[in-house]
Protein backbone atom coordinates (compact mmCIF):
# COMPACT_ATOMS: atom_id res chain seq x y z
CA UNK A 1 0.00 0.00 0.00
CA UNK A 2 1.26 3.76 -0.81
CA UNK A 3 -0.12 6.95 0.83
CA UNK A 4 0.06 10.05 -1.86
CA UNK A 5 1.60 13.28 -0.95
CA UNK A 6 -0.53 15.97 -1.66
CA UNK A 7 1.82 18.78 -0.45
CA UNK A 8 5.52 19.55 0.54
CA UNK A 9 5.89 22.26 2.78
CA UNK A 10 8.35 24.49 1.19
CA UNK A 11 11.69 25.27 3.32
CA UNK A 12 11.06 21.55 4.80
CA UNK A 13 13.47 18.85 5.49
CA UNK A 14 11.28 16.93 2.38
CA UNK A 15 11.13 20.36 0.45
CA UNK A 16 15.38 20.07 0.78
CA UNK A 17 15.11 16.35 -0.28
CA UNK A 18 13.34 17.23 -3.02
CA UNK A 19 10.40 14.99 -2.16
CA UNK A 20 7.17 16.48 -4.51
CA UNK A 21 3.64 16.32 -4.16
CA UNK A 22 2.38 13.32 -6.31
CA UNK A 23 5.04 10.84 -5.15
CA UNK A 24 4.30 7.90 -3.33
CA UNK A 25 5.30 7.05 0.29
CA UNK A 26 6.07 3.84 0.44
CA UNK A 27 7.58 2.87 3.28
CA UNK A 28 9.65 4.67 6.54
CA UNK A 29 12.49 2.57 7.76
CA UNK A 30 11.06 -0.43 6.08
CA UNK A 31 7.57 -0.55 7.33
CA UNK A 32 4.92 -0.16 5.05
CA UNK A 33 2.52 2.97 5.54
CA UNK A 34 -1.19 2.77 5.37
CA UNK A 35 -2.85 5.63 7.44
CA UNK A 36 -1.98 8.57 9.73
CA UNK A 37 -0.64 6.26 12.71
CA UNK A 38 2.07 4.58 10.85
CA UNK A 39 3.17 7.39 9.49
CA UNK A 40 3.36 9.34 12.92
CA UNK A 41 4.90 6.47 14.68
CA UNK A 42 7.52 5.45 12.27
CA UNK A 43 8.61 8.89 12.07
CA UNK A 44 9.58 9.85 15.44
CA UNK A 45 12.94 8.28 15.11
CA UNK A 46 15.74 10.61 14.27
CA UNK A 47 17.20 8.14 11.33
CA UNK A 48 14.87 7.80 8.89
CA UNK A 49 14.90 5.83 5.17
CA UNK A 50 12.06 6.56 3.33
CA UNK A 51 11.01 4.53 -0.25
CA UNK A 52 8.98 6.95 -2.43
CA UNK A 53 8.05 5.94 -5.95
CA UNK A 54 8.24 9.16 -8.01
CA UNK A 55 5.11 11.17 -10.35
CA UNK A 56 7.68 9.32 -12.47
CA UNK A 57 7.42 5.77 -11.57
CA UNK A 58 10.59 4.91 -10.39
CA UNK A 59 11.56 4.19 -7.15
CA UNK A 60 14.51 6.20 -4.76
CA UNK A 61 15.32 6.01 -1.07
CA UNK A 62 15.82 9.60 0.84
CA UNK A 63 17.48 9.28 4.04
CA UNK A 64 17.21 11.86 6.67
CA UNK A 65 18.58 12.61 10.36
CA UNK A 66 16.37 14.84 12.07
CA UNK A 67 15.46 15.56 15.89
CA UNK A 68 13.59 13.39 17.19
CA UNK A 69 9.80 13.83 16.69
CA UNK A 70 10.65 16.72 14.58
CA UNK A 71 8.19 16.86 11.14
CA UNK A 72 9.71 16.36 7.75
CA UNK A 73 6.75 18.81 6.02
CA UNK A 74 4.84 16.21 3.96
CA UNK A 75 1.20 16.62 3.66
CA UNK A 76 -1.41 13.90 2.72
CA UNK A 77 -4.70 14.21 0.77
CA UNK A 78 -6.98 13.56 3.75
CA UNK A 79 -5.59 13.65 7.57
CA UNK A 80 -6.05 10.22 8.43
CA UNK A 81 -3.91 9.28 5.11
CA UNK A 82 -6.81 6.95 4.59
CA UNK A 83 -10.84 6.71 4.35
CA UNK A 84 -12.66 7.03 7.62
CA UNK A 85 -13.83 3.69 9.37
CA UNK A 86 -17.84 4.23 10.29
CA UNK A 87 -20.00 2.96 12.47
CA UNK A 88 -21.41 -0.89 12.11
CA UNK A 89 -23.80 -0.22 14.87
CA UNK A 90 -27.65 0.91 14.99
CA UNK A 91 -27.58 2.04 18.60
CA UNK A 92 -31.23 2.83 19.90
CA UNK A 93 -29.88 6.20 21.43
CA UNK A 94 -27.71 7.36 18.47
CA UNK A 95 -27.70 10.96 18.11
CA UNK A 96 -26.98 11.25 14.37
CA UNK A 97 -30.57 9.17 13.23
CA UNK A 98 -32.39 11.86 15.53
CA UNK A 99 -31.17 14.34 13.25
CA UNK A 100 -33.75 16.33 11.34
CA UNK A 101 -33.15 16.41 6.92
CA UNK A 102 -31.64 18.65 4.90
CA UNK A 103 -28.44 19.31 6.75
CA UNK A 104 -25.21 19.09 5.49
CA UNK A 105 -23.99 15.57 4.51
CA UNK A 106 -20.75 15.34 6.60
CA UNK A 107 -23.14 15.55 9.85
CA UNK A 108 -24.97 12.11 9.01
CA UNK A 109 -21.80 10.06 8.66
CA UNK A 110 -21.04 7.62 12.01
CA UNK A 111 -17.45 7.36 12.44
CA UNK A 112 -16.28 4.83 14.59
CA UNK A 113 -12.49 4.55 14.34
CA UNK A 114 -9.95 4.02 16.37
CA UNK A 115 -7.38 6.77 15.10
CA UNK A 116 -9.78 9.39 15.49
CA UNK A 117 -10.11 8.76 19.03
CA UNK A 118 -6.21 8.55 19.50
CA UNK A 119 -5.88 11.77 17.22
CA UNK A 120 -9.20 13.87 18.31
CA UNK A 121 -10.82 11.87 21.46
CA UNK A 122 -13.33 10.19 19.87
CA UNK A 123 -14.76 7.90 20.94
CA UNK A 124 -14.98 3.90 19.30
CA UNK A 125 -17.35 1.39 19.83
CA UNK A 126 -14.55 -1.26 19.52
CA UNK A 127 -17.20 -3.29 17.19
CA UNK A 128 -15.88 -2.77 14.35
CA UNK A 129 -11.95 -3.69 14.75
CA UNK A 130 -9.67 -6.13 13.04
CA UNK A 131 -7.16 -8.38 14.44
CA UNK A 132 -4.28 -6.05 12.61
CA UNK A 133 -5.74 -3.20 14.01
CA UNK A 134 -5.74 -4.23 17.76
CA UNK A 135 -2.08 -6.01 17.72
CA UNK A 136 -1.21 -2.87 16.02
CA UNK A 137 -2.67 -0.51 18.88
CA UNK A 138 -1.05 -3.07 20.99
CA UNK A 139 2.33 -2.27 19.67
CA UNK A 140 2.61 1.00 19.08
CA UNK A 141 1.22 0.99 22.41
CA UNK A 142 -1.66 3.90 21.28
CA UNK A 143 -3.03 5.33 24.79
CA UNK A 144 -5.66 6.64 25.99
CA UNK A 145 -8.16 5.17 24.03
CA UNK A 146 -12.12 6.66 24.51
CA UNK A 147 -14.13 3.73 24.21
CA UNK A 148 -18.25 3.84 24.30
CA UNK A 149 -19.28 0.61 26.43
CA UNK A 150 -22.47 1.98 27.30
CA UNK A 151 -22.91 -1.58 29.38
CA UNK A 152 -20.94 -4.18 30.22
CA UNK A 153 -23.72 -6.99 30.28
CA UNK A 154 -22.76 -8.67 26.60
CA UNK A 155 -26.42 -9.67 25.74
CA UNK A 156 -27.84 -5.91 27.35
CA UNK A 157 -25.03 -4.53 24.83
CA UNK A 158 -26.00 -6.08 21.71
CA UNK A 159 -29.93 -5.30 21.99
CA UNK A 160 -29.02 -1.35 22.75
CA UNK A 161 -26.33 -1.41 19.81
CA UNK A 162 -28.28 -3.77 17.48
CA UNK A 163 -25.02 -5.76 16.31
CA UNK A 164 -25.24 -9.14 17.51
CA UNK A 165 -20.96 -9.11 17.98
CA UNK A 166 -21.45 -5.68 20.22
CA UNK A 167 -20.91 -8.32 23.06
CA UNK A 168 -18.08 -10.21 21.99
CA UNK A 169 -15.96 -7.08 21.74
CA UNK A 170 -16.52 -6.09 25.36
CA UNK A 171 -13.38 -9.07 25.92
CA UNK A 172 -10.74 -6.25 24.05
CA UNK A 173 -11.08 -4.03 27.02
CA UNK A 174 -9.62 -6.64 28.91
CA UNK A 175 -7.03 -7.04 26.41
CA UNK A 176 -5.89 -3.71 26.17
CA UNK A 177 -5.69 -3.58 30.04
CA UNK A 178 -3.08 -6.45 29.93
CA UNK A 179 -1.11 -5.01 27.16
CA UNK A 180 -1.09 -1.68 29.12
CA UNK A 181 -3.16 0.40 27.40
CA UNK A 182 -4.94 2.96 29.05
CA UNK A 183 -8.48 3.55 28.43
CA UNK A 184 -11.29 6.55 29.00
CA UNK A 185 -14.76 5.18 28.63
CA UNK A 186 -18.00 6.77 28.75
CA UNK A 187 -21.61 5.01 29.59
CA UNK A 188 -24.34 6.38 27.99
CA UNK A 189 -27.83 5.56 30.36
CA UNK A 190 -31.41 5.24 28.98
CA UNK A 191 -33.93 4.86 31.34
CA UNK A 192 -35.25 1.29 32.09
CA UNK A 193 -32.08 0.16 29.62
CA UNK A 194 -28.91 0.18 31.29
CA UNK A 195 -29.38 2.39 34.61
CA UNK A 196 -29.97 0.88 38.43
CA UNK A 197 -28.74 -2.40 38.75
CA UNK A 198 -26.78 -2.69 34.88
CA UNK A 199 -25.28 0.58 35.77
CA UNK A 200 -24.12 -0.60 39.33
CA UNK A 201 -23.08 -3.76 37.64
CA UNK A 202 -20.99 -1.92 34.41
CA UNK A 203 -19.17 0.36 37.11
CA UNK A 204 -18.00 -2.86 39.21
CA UNK A 205 -16.95 -4.37 35.77
CA UNK A 206 -14.85 -1.26 34.13
CA UNK A 207 -13.38 -0.54 38.18
CA UNK A 208 -12.10 -4.03 38.25
CA UNK A 209 -9.95 -2.95 34.80
CA UNK A 210 -8.46 -0.19 36.81
CA UNK A 211 -5.49 1.64 36.30
CA UNK A 212 -5.96 0.60 33.12
CA UNK A 213 -9.25 2.28 32.78
CA UNK A 214 -8.42 5.79 34.09
CA UNK A 215 -11.84 7.47 34.18
CA UNK A 216 -15.70 6.58 33.40
CA UNK A 217 -18.01 9.37 32.01
CA UNK A 218 -21.38 8.65 32.83
CA UNK A 219 -23.90 10.59 30.62
CA UNK A 220 -27.75 10.94 30.75
CA UNK A 221 -28.81 9.93 26.55
CA UNK A 222 -29.88 13.49 24.50
CA UNK A 223 -33.28 12.66 22.54
CA UNK A 224 -33.96 15.14 19.87
CA UNK A 225 -37.92 15.37 18.21
CA UNK A 226 -37.21 13.12 15.55
CA UNK A 227 -37.55 10.43 17.07
CA UNK A 228 -40.25 8.65 14.93
CA UNK A 229 -39.67 5.14 13.66
CA UNK A 230 -37.18 4.75 16.24
CA UNK A 231 -36.41 2.81 19.82
CA UNK A 232 -39.43 4.32 22.31
CA UNK A 233 -37.48 6.19 24.67
CA UNK A 234 -37.39 9.01 27.21
CA UNK A 235 -35.50 11.66 28.97
CA UNK A 236 -34.73 10.55 32.76
CA UNK A 237 -37.03 12.67 35.46
CA UNK A 238 -35.56 15.37 38.29
CA UNK A 239 -35.79 11.89 40.56
CA UNK A 240 -34.65 9.41 38.31
CA UNK A 241 -31.47 11.71 37.87
CA UNK A 242 -31.49 12.35 41.22
CA UNK A 243 -30.89 8.48 41.99
CA UNK A 244 -28.41 7.84 39.15
CA UNK A 245 -25.99 10.95 41.15
CA UNK A 246 -26.61 9.45 44.38
CA UNK A 247 -25.48 5.86 42.88
CA UNK A 248 -22.26 7.33 40.83
CA UNK A 249 -20.87 9.43 43.29
CA UNK A 250 -21.65 6.73 46.06
CA UNK A 251 -19.92 4.17 44.08
CA UNK A 252 -17.08 7.49 42.79
CA UNK A 253 -16.67 8.13 46.92
CA UNK A 254 -15.76 4.38 47.58
CA UNK A 255 -13.39 4.02 44.84
CA UNK A 256 -11.36 7.22 46.12
CA UNK A 257 -11.55 5.97 49.67
CA UNK A 258 -9.47 2.44 48.54
CA UNK A 259 -7.79 3.76 45.75
CA UNK A 260 -7.26 7.35 45.80
CA UNK A 261 -8.72 7.90 42.26
CA UNK A 262 -12.65 8.79 41.84
CA UNK A 263 -12.62 6.65 38.64
CA UNK A 264 -16.55 7.09 37.97
CA UNK A 265 -18.04 10.45 36.99
CA UNK A 266 -21.56 11.83 36.31
CA UNK A 267 -21.38 14.66 33.51
CA UNK A 268 -22.77 17.70 34.28
CA UNK A 269 -26.09 17.75 33.26
CA UNK A 270 -27.16 14.93 36.23
CA UNK A 271 -26.55 17.46 38.26
CA UNK A 272 -28.71 20.41 36.76
CA UNK A 273 -31.76 17.90 35.88
CA UNK A 274 -32.22 16.88 39.93
CA UNK A 275 -31.68 20.43 40.92
CA UNK A 276 -28.34 20.01 42.45
CA UNK A 277 -25.14 22.00 42.88
CA UNK A 278 -22.12 20.85 40.74
CA UNK A 279 -19.06 20.27 42.67
CA UNK A 280 -16.27 22.04 43.00
CA UNK A 281 -13.09 21.47 40.43
CA UNK A 282 -11.53 19.40 43.31
CA UNK A 283 -14.31 16.37 42.59
CA UNK A 284 -12.76 15.68 39.09
CA UNK A 285 -9.68 15.22 39.51
CA UNK A 286 -7.45 15.01 35.95
CA UNK A 287 -10.62 16.68 34.12
CA UNK A 288 -10.03 13.62 31.45
CA UNK A 289 -13.89 14.00 30.82
CA UNK A 290 -14.41 17.52 29.96
CA UNK A 291 -15.43 16.50 26.65
CA UNK A 292 -17.94 14.75 28.02
CA UNK A 293 -19.44 17.76 29.98
CA UNK A 294 -17.64 16.29 32.74
CA UNK A 295 -16.37 18.44 34.96
CA UNK A 296 -16.82 21.88 32.80
CA UNK A 297 -19.01 23.73 35.47
CA UNK A 298 -16.54 23.31 37.83
CA UNK A 299 -13.35 24.70 35.57
CA UNK A 300 -15.61 27.57 34.39
CA UNK A 301 -15.81 28.80 37.53
CA UNK A 302 -12.70 28.17 38.75
CA UNK A 303 -11.16 30.19 35.77
CA UNK A 304 -13.61 32.75 35.86
CA UNK A 305 -12.41 33.50 39.91
CA UNK A 306 -8.86 33.15 39.36
CA UNK A 307 -9.50 35.72 36.35
CA UNK A 308 -11.30 38.27 38.66
CA UNK A 309 -8.73 37.70 41.72
CA UNK A 310 -5.80 38.98 39.26
CA UNK A 311 -7.83 41.67 37.66
CA UNK A 312 -6.02 44.57 37.25
CA UNK A 313 -8.41 47.36 37.95
CA UNK A 314 -9.51 48.33 34.18
CA UNK A 315 -13.58 49.14 33.90
CA UNK A 316 -15.66 47.91 31.69
CA UNK A 317 -16.42 50.00 29.42
CA UNK A 318 -20.16 49.91 29.62
CA UNK A 319 -20.91 48.16 26.36
CA UNK A 320 -24.76 46.61 26.40
CA UNK A 321 -23.56 42.74 26.26
CA UNK A 322 -25.97 39.73 25.89
CA UNK A 323 -24.19 36.58 26.49
CA UNK A 324 -26.62 33.42 24.51
CA UNK A 325 -25.88 30.42 25.99
CA UNK A 326 -28.07 26.70 26.07
CA UNK A 327 -30.91 26.61 28.37
CA UNK A 328 -28.35 24.16 30.85
CA UNK A 329 -25.58 26.51 31.23
CA UNK A 330 -27.80 30.06 31.63
CA UNK A 331 -27.96 29.87 35.42
CA UNK A 332 -24.41 29.29 35.55
CA UNK A 333 -23.10 32.07 33.52
CA UNK A 334 -25.98 34.27 34.75
CA UNK A 335 -23.79 33.70 38.44
CA UNK A 336 -20.64 34.50 36.81
CA UNK A 337 -21.92 37.87 35.13
CA UNK A 338 -23.55 38.93 38.28
CA UNK A 339 -20.75 38.24 40.17
CA UNK A 340 -18.12 40.18 37.27
CA UNK A 341 -20.47 42.93 37.42
CA UNK A 342 -21.14 43.54 41.59
CA UNK A 343 -17.30 43.75 41.81
CA UNK A 344 -16.12 45.78 38.50
CA UNK A 345 -17.61 48.52 37.14
CA UNK A 346 -18.99 49.10 33.53
CA UNK A 347 -20.24 45.45 33.08
CA UNK A 348 -23.74 45.71 31.53
CA UNK A 349 -24.49 42.03 30.67
CA UNK A 350 -27.35 39.94 30.80
CA UNK A 351 -27.31 36.10 29.42
CA UNK A 352 -29.87 35.22 27.36
CA UNK A 353 -31.06 31.32 27.62
CA UNK A 354 -31.76 29.93 24.02
CA UNK A 355 -34.52 27.74 23.78
CA UNK A 356 -33.50 24.37 21.18
CA UNK A 357 -36.35 24.92 18.71
CA UNK A 358 -34.54 23.10 16.33
CA UNK A 359 -33.78 20.08 18.00
CA UNK A 360 -36.28 20.18 20.59
CA UNK A 361 -36.57 21.30 24.14
CA UNK A 362 -35.36 18.28 25.75
CA UNK A 363 -31.88 19.30 24.03
CA UNK A 364 -30.50 22.09 26.42
CA UNK A 365 -26.75 22.23 25.71
CA UNK A 366 -24.83 25.20 24.53
CA UNK A 367 -22.96 22.89 22.13
CA UNK A 368 -25.64 21.61 20.05
CA UNK A 369 -27.07 25.26 19.91
CA UNK A 370 -28.08 26.54 15.85
CA UNK A 371 -27.76 29.75 14.31
CA UNK A 372 -31.74 29.81 13.20
CA UNK A 373 -32.73 29.53 16.98
CA UNK A 374 -29.81 32.51 17.76
CA UNK A 375 -31.80 34.27 15.16
CA UNK A 376 -35.20 33.79 16.28
CA UNK A 377 -35.06 34.66 19.78
CA UNK A 378 -32.70 37.20 19.82
CA UNK A 379 -34.60 39.75 17.46
CA UNK A 380 -35.12 42.96 18.47
CA UNK A 381 -33.34 42.55 22.15
CA UNK A 382 -31.93 46.46 22.62
CA UNK A 383 -27.66 45.60 23.05
CA UNK A 384 -24.33 46.96 21.42
CA UNK A 385 -22.86 42.83 20.86
CA UNK A 386 -23.50 39.65 21.38
CA UNK A 387 -21.21 36.87 22.58
CA UNK A 388 -21.68 33.02 22.09
CA UNK A 389 -18.99 30.39 22.92
CA UNK A 390 -17.03 28.72 20.49
CA UNK A 391 -18.83 25.51 21.18
CA UNK A 392 -21.53 26.35 19.26
CA UNK A 393 -19.34 25.83 16.30
CA UNK A 394 -18.03 23.06 14.28
CA UNK A 395 -14.58 22.41 14.52
CA UNK A 396 -13.30 24.88 11.85
CA UNK A 397 -15.54 27.58 14.04
CA UNK A 398 -17.09 29.38 10.75
CA UNK A 399 -20.41 27.80 10.93
CA UNK A 400 -23.59 26.68 13.43
CA UNK A 401 -24.67 22.61 12.47
CA UNK A 402 -27.41 24.34 10.32
CA UNK A 403 -24.94 26.34 8.50
CA UNK A 404 -25.68 29.60 9.79
CA UNK A 405 -22.14 31.33 10.15
CA UNK A 406 -21.58 34.17 12.57
CA UNK A 407 -21.40 36.92 9.67
CA UNK A 408 -25.31 35.51 9.20
CA UNK A 409 -26.39 35.93 12.41
CA UNK A 410 -24.46 39.42 12.77
CA UNK A 411 -25.74 40.72 9.36
CA UNK A 412 -29.44 39.20 9.93
CA UNK A 413 -29.44 41.22 14.20
CA UNK A 414 -27.84 44.28 12.92
CA UNK A 415 -25.77 43.84 15.74
CA UNK A 416 -21.98 42.78 16.12
CA UNK A 417 -21.33 39.31 17.00
CA UNK A 418 -18.34 38.16 19.25
CA UNK A 419 -17.18 34.14 19.52
CA UNK A 420 -15.42 33.43 22.31
CA UNK A 421 -13.49 30.67 24.11
CA UNK A 422 -15.71 28.39 26.57
CA UNK A 423 -13.20 29.30 29.20
CA UNK A 424 -13.58 31.15 32.18
CA UNK A 425 -10.96 33.42 31.59
CA UNK A 426 -11.94 34.16 28.07
CA UNK A 427 -15.79 35.00 29.29
CA UNK A 428 -14.19 37.61 32.18
CA UNK A 429 -11.65 39.01 29.80
CA UNK A 430 -14.76 39.54 26.70
CA UNK A 431 -17.09 41.33 29.35
CA UNK A 432 -14.29 44.14 30.30
CA UNK A 433 -13.77 44.80 26.37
Amino acid sequence: MAVVIAHVLPKSIAARKRIAAGDRLLSVNGHTIEDVLDYRFYLSEPRLSLSLQTVTGKTRTVRIRKAEDEDIGLEFETYLMDRQHSCRNNCIFCFIDQMPPGMRETLYFKDDDSRLSFLFGNYITLTNLSEHEIDRIMAMRISPINISVHTTNPELRCRMMNNRFAGDTLSLLKRFADAGIHMDCQLVLCPEWNDGDELLRSMRDLAALAPAVESVAVVPVGLTKYREGLTPLRPFTAEESASVLDMVTRFGDEQEAQTGNRLIYPADEWYVQAGRPIPDETFYGEMSQLENGVGLVALLRSQFADALASHDGREGAGTKTVLATGMAAAPIVTELVNTAASNVRGIAAQVRAIRNDFFGETITVAGLVTGRDLLAQLQGIPCDRVLIPDCMLRHEGDRFLDDVTPQDLENQLGIRVEVIATDGAALFEALLR
